[in-house]
């Protein structure tokens, strides 16, 4: 049989269908495989009909097909899928071969294959491929990581496939060793969570707090499209507000309000605390997903729960440029959370991220993509060592200008009894963050109170360590057990 492939892919639901009539484009021979043969023979006479795609009806076949050294990419459901075809590849290949996944695989999964594999002679990336189905065809964003001598194996193909930004630089490039790129991959996703949450509540406080209608509120995005909002969720909500049912009506307004997820928001959030950074905004967003999902106990409960009776009185023009300005604000708070979890991940798991690049290759493809990236990738340039964007001169400036509106726009929302936990969670998080001192001195005491934790003095050497006898009646710690 001759090799004539470059790379195959195993799965063809539509992004692996789209991947690999996107890798044909560009002059790249692929070898499609499915677990269900039938659809291998579907999508050859189907979709991939007058290309170079080649079928292959079982794993003997597709790596006969393929060229050494062998790159195999995973397009399944992420878990114990991944790990059953990698079984089964197992015994077809030869050392320095390269499994890839493709999936929205957990980045622990990713760290634990990845050694796994390396282990056997073979190398393994972890991908992370934002875009959806369309980004998928005509260009995703693309974050590998895993086996750093795999990169060039797979360079040319994934750099050729994927979107270029606006001066024409591929979004995808190396994020770091292990589980980085699907760590990378949770984050967007994470990022993805507080966006649409944020725009979520524009909507409603248009909606329910001004009374606006869907057709006006298509014009607001619209024009906000044409600001620093500037965005793909902007573009695509400005969309969704001026389609119209087969009634004439808004479509938007017969959906059934309860959210699905996947997961990833959960795990960053989750993530985020065993590293101990807080991601509130984020963590709000997948917990506004939750409380959408407990459609028939928020039914019953709007007709016995009452919340407050008045309405908006004051300039709805004006009001709505403070949402703009408090939907700014937020998105800045979203990503600078996302960016600290990334930093302390890199900490943590020892990778060596490149925090401008990453940016970079959100620019375009992926579902975040903004010209608000160009700011987060110029602030990181200007300083690589950046602890947190709310310190770079511009990202201060921009919410210096908003946070009047901001401010006023949860005051009025609460006025309202209009929820936004993500537009307040996100303000909370800026006040704290600003605040030299915080309350937990009184939750110090109180922990040494109750339960002997012991506590620091600001007017002590930093590593002494006390307990104070509240009561009179407990004993004395012997040992330190302050912890943070």
């Amino acid at each position: 049989m001759e090799k004539q492939g470059d790379i195959a892919v195993i799965g063809l639901a539509v992004m692996g269908q789209n991947l690999i009539l996107n890798m044909n484009d560009h002059g790249y021979t692929v070898v499609a495989h499915n677990r269900t043969v039938s659809k291998v023979d579907e999508f050859l006479t189907g979709a991939a009909k007058g290309t170079k795609v080649i079928g292959a009806r079982s794993i003997e076949e597709m790596v006969a097909l393929l060229t050494t050294p062998r790159k195999i990419m995973l397009m399944v459901k992420a878990g114990e899928a991944v790990d059953e075809e990698i079984e089964k590849l197992l015994p077809h290949l030869s050392p320095g071969d390269c499994v890839i996944d493709g999936g929205n695989s957990h980045f622990t999964d990713t760290i634990r294959r990845t050694k796994y594999l390396e282990g056997k002679g073979f190398f393994y990336i972890g991908t992370g491929v934002s875009g959806g189905e369309e980004g998928a065809r005509m260009g995703p964003s693309m974050m590998p990581g895993g086996s750093p001598k795999a990169w060039p194996l797979v360079k040319d193909i994934f750099t050729a496939i994927a979107a270029r930004t606006p001066d024409g630089v591929p979004c995808c490039d190396w994020v770091g060793e292990n589980g980085a790129g699907h760590y990378v991959k949770m984050a967007h996703n994470a990022i993805e969570y507080g966006d649409m949450q944020i725009i979520c509540e524009a909507y409603h406080l248009m909606k329910q707090g001004l009374g606006l209608s869907c057709a006006e509120m298509h014009g607001i995005f619209s024009s906000w499209n044409k600001t620093e909002l500037d965005s793909y969720l902007i573009e695509i909500t400005a969309d969704i507000l001026a389609f119209k049912d087969d009634g004439g009506g808004p479509l938007v307004e017969k959906i059934l309000d309860k959210a699905g997820q996947k997961g990833t928001g959960k795990w960053f959030s989750v993530n985020s605390l065993d590293l101990g950074i807080p991601v509130t905004l984020i963590a709000e967003a997948v917990y506004a997903r939750c409380l959408s999902a407990l459609k028939d106990e928020r039914v019953a409960a709007a007709k016995v729960l009452t919340g407050p009776a008045s309405k908006f009185t004051g300039d709805v023009s004006a009001f709505i440029e403070d949402i703009r300005r408090a939907l700014l604000a937020s998105k800045i708070v979203s990503y600078t959370q996302g960016f600290m979890c990334l930093r302390e991940a890199a900490k943590e798991y020892r990778w060596t991220l490149n925090y401008g690049n990453i940016a970079l290759l959100w620019r375009s493809g992926c579902i975040i993509r903004s010209v608000f990236l160009e700011k987060i990738k110029a602030a990181y340039d200007r300083n690589p060592d950046l602890s947190n964007l709310l310190l770079d001169d511009y990202f201060r400036e921009v919410i210096d200008k908003c946070q009047e509106s901001w401010r006023k726009v949860v005051a009025t929302a609460v006025k309202l009894g209009v929820p936004v936990p993500a537009f307040s969670s996100a303000l909370a998080f800026f006040d704290g963050y600003r605040c030299e001192r915080l309350p937990a001195n009184l939750l110090q005491a109180q922990r040494d109170y109750f339960g002997a934790h012991t506590y620091r003095r600001i007017d002590a050497p930093a590593d002494k360590i006390f307990h104070t006898n509240w009561t009179g009646r407990g004993g004395d710690v012997a040992s330190g057990t302050y912890t943070v």
